[in-house]
């Protein structure tokens, strides 16, 4: 299986894809896409075409995003949300499904704790995809979110075998 994980960004919204057969993970890809321009629409478009190239290159067949809480700013968690948007719709036009995750879940599910830090994540990060070369703190976070989805997948997959066999 291969996982396309997004950290939503309006300027930097990093990425990762992995790929998962049974327990084992192995690194893909990873990077920034870097909305530019100087108003939101052309953040949001640069945004989108940089994600449809992604999706194009590395053919995933599932996604995972993190999901985005609202702050003190509530400006600024809309502007999130509609990166988020953007996401999620270039996912959709893929027909690809997609997982969303609280951040603490993705710390939890990659560092063991629900409050890691960036470092901890990282170095995680690191640890489960050897030799892997971090396009930056954004992308490390995006491959943490496709971890976690793996994660989420195998368990859903062995809680469907358990149940098959009981019925």
């Amino acid at each position: 299986m291969r996982v396309l994980g997004i950290d939503p960004g309006l300027r930097n919204m990093g990425w990762g894809v992995i790929d998962v057969d049974g327990s084992r993970l192995r690194h893909v890809a990873n990077g920034v896409c870097h909305g530019v321009g100087d108003d939101l629409a052309t953040r949001l478009l640069a945004l989108h075409v940089a994600l449809r190239e992604i999706l194009e290159t590395h053919l995933p067949q599932t996604g995972a995003i993190e999901q985005t809480f609202v702050n003190k700013d509530g400006a600024g968690t809309l502007k999130l949300g509609q990166a988020r948007g953007v996401a999620m719709l270039a996912l959709a036009q893929s027909g690809i499904s997609i997982g969303e995750y609280a951040p603490n879940a993705v710390k939890k599910a990659v560092v063991g704790v629900g409050h890691a830090d960036k470092r901890q994540i990282e170095h995680m990060v690191k640890l489960q995809l050897p030799g892997v070369e971090l396009a930056g703190p954004d992308a490390a976070d995006a491959l943490a979110i496709a971890i976690c989805h793996a994660h989420h997948a195998q368990s859903a997959g062995h809680l469907a075998t358990a149940l098959a066999r009981a019925g």
